[in-house]
């Protein structure tokens, strides 16, 4: 497996085992990760700390370049927020771990220019599944339903 996938995974884990929703995220810049983040809303009580703005965040301030030469990867297909902040940045690419539990507007980012690689993998695939399933009101909260 891809370790800049797993390390999202293992960012997705970190969330669930502080009792949050099991998503993660990194960003890699010259096959280096520069930028870790998970799902914080339960946590900290955040409007917007999906995995991918907790990962950009936690990036800190980068140059407008060095984004126009990054890949960011999440676990789970990233929502209209989060893939707006990847067209504001220039990310001309993004790794799903899987969009059968959620597929944020991928056909739109795609048309944007960014190469979006879908990888379905399965354990992203089963993180969710067994979180909604143990948790479906506090899925639902997170994707507005």
């Amino acid at each position: 497996m891809d370790k800049f996938l797993q390390a999202a995974i293992d960012e997705a884990k970190k969330g669930l085992a502080e009792g949050g929703i099991p998503i993660g995220s990194v960003l890699v810049l010259d096959g280096e990760i520069v930028g870790r983040g998970h799902n914080q809303r339960v946590q900290k009580g955040s409007a917007v700390l999906h995995a991918e703005m907790d990962c950009l965040e936690n990036s800190g301030r980068i140059k407008a370049a060095d984004y126009k030469r990054a890949t960011l990867y999440s676990t789970l297909s990233p929502c209209d927020m989060c893939s707006g902040s990847v067209l504001l940045y220039g990310i001309p690419k993004v790794v799903v771990g899987e969009n059968r539990t959620f597929c944020g507007p991928e056909e739109y980012v795609r048309s944007r220019g960014v190469e979006l690689e879908v990888v379905d993998n399965e354990e992203c695939y089963q993180l969710m599944q067994t979180f909604i399933q143990n948790n479906p009101a506090l899925w639902n909260e997170d994707i507005g339903e």
